[in-house]
């Protein structure tokens, strides 16, 4: 094929053959199929029919084959996409509750978050297969994200809990010589430490750190991520971890984190918001406030009182706990959120800013180690949001 045809080739997928398209190009093959693959979504007009064909139809065996389809003639990120397009344009989340039609699907977040707010009507025979689907996104995301999760909180730990004045058993002997090579006696061929490193007892916890999450509709993605994030920091015994769901009522689901899937068919995805009455009862869980580190995530559009949310905000932050605004925990660079509050949660020195699932560890590394969190946001590209 020349490289005239390929660009004509390129333009009639694209255009999608209609009269007008100008190509004079005839598909045929796995194009032809790759074409009808894309006119079943894309052609369709408004209220589910199509204006070239027959489109997606209506029953589960129909879109099974289309889903078969696209997972075939397109890479696995095309495919996530035309999912998601195909569940916003048609109207199709009904019929992810057929099980031949969730195993014909390509598992991704958004999947998720679709079945999780069908989770209340979904009927049993399809709940094994949908629970199979989150569970397969679940390990998928564990894998890339559990590792720099611990190894980020450790890293801190260790460091925050270095001590000058430590027992024998908790002396850290490497980075004592280190620190006292200048003293070294040649008559005595030994070191005399002037000061000994160590590091504190670490049969308790050193931290607490409790997530506080939005699950309103829009909050989906951070939901999945926040569940996940939670159960890898519970698996670290030097922190102990809350996990804390919320829209009008709240939901504590820290006996469940042994399961990240657990927690999430846990959520109840949409509904209104009471922000204040989520931080009163995380709130009560502080036990030690200056080792504390309280993170809420929501867009702040909040549905309860609004004053009264700021007094308890500031009032946390009296306390000496640590309070993070993540307005999202996903892959979004700009989510949408109440720019007022964010603005007057800022002034009280609460950092506000979206946080993608790659950056959590550093965030939380830094949050640990007490850092200027402002700063990091800058320095890693982090747009946070100015005071009021």
């Amino acid at each position: 094929m020349t490289e005239t045809d390929e660009r004509l080739r390129r333009w009639r997928l694209v255009l999608g053959g209609e009269g007008a398209d100008g190509t004079g190009f005839t598909l045929g093959g796995a194009d032809l199929r790759m074409d009808r693959a894309l006119g079943a979504l894309y052609d369709a007009a408004p209220g589910g029919g199509s204006k070239r064909g027959a489109g997606l139809g209506a029953s589960a065996p129909n879109i099974a084959r289309w889903l078969g389809d696209i997972r075939e003639y397109f890479p696995a990120p095309v495919v996530r996409v035309m999912q998601q397009d195909a569940l916003e344009r048609l109207g199709l989340k009904r019929m992810l509750l057929e099980p031949e039609l969730l195993q014909a699907v390509e598992p991704d977040v958004h999947l998720v978050a679709t079945l999780l707010s069908l989770s209340r009507v979904m009927p049993n025979r399809t709940r094994d297969t949908a629970r199979a689907v989150v569970r397969k996104v679940v390990e998928d995301l564990e894998r890339r994200l559990a590792n720099p999760l611990r190894q980020a909180v450790l890293g801190s730990l260790n460091r925050s809990a270095r001590t000058r004045r430590p027992r024998h058993n908790e002396i850290d002997w490497h980075r004592t010589i280190r620190a006292n090579l200048k003293h070294y006696q040649p008559r005595y061929k030994t070191v005399i430490p002037e000061r000994r490193v160590g590091f504190g007892r670490k049969t308790a916890a050193l931290r607490d750190i409790i997530l506080c999450v939005d699950q309103s509709g829009s909050m989906a993605p951070s939901v999945i991520y926040s569940s996940i994030m939670a159960a890898v920091l519970a698996s670290v015994r030097s922190v102990k971890t809350s996990m804390v769901v919320f829209d009008t009522s709240v939901v504590d689901l820290t006996h469940m984190l042994a399961d990240p899937v657990e927690v999430l068919f846990g959520t109840q995805l949409g509904g209104g918001t009471d922000i204040n009455r989520a931080l009163s009862y995380c709130q009560g869980l502080v036990r030690a406030p200056y080792d504390t580190i309280l993170v809420l995530v929501s867009d702040l559009y909040e549905g309860g009182n609004h004053e009264e949310l700021l007094k308890r905000a500031a009032s946390i932050v009296a306390s000496g706990a640590q309070l993070i605004t993540l307005l999202a925990l996903d892959d979004r660079g700009a989510p949408s959120h109440d720019h007022h509050t964010a603005a007057r949660f800022s002034a009280l020195g609460i950092p506000c800013f979206a946080c993608t699932p790659e950056l959590f560890p550093e965030l939380m590394a830094a949050a640990i180690s007490r850092r200027d969190l402002s700063r990091w946001a800058a320095a890693n590209g982090v747009v946070t949001t100015r005071p009021a």
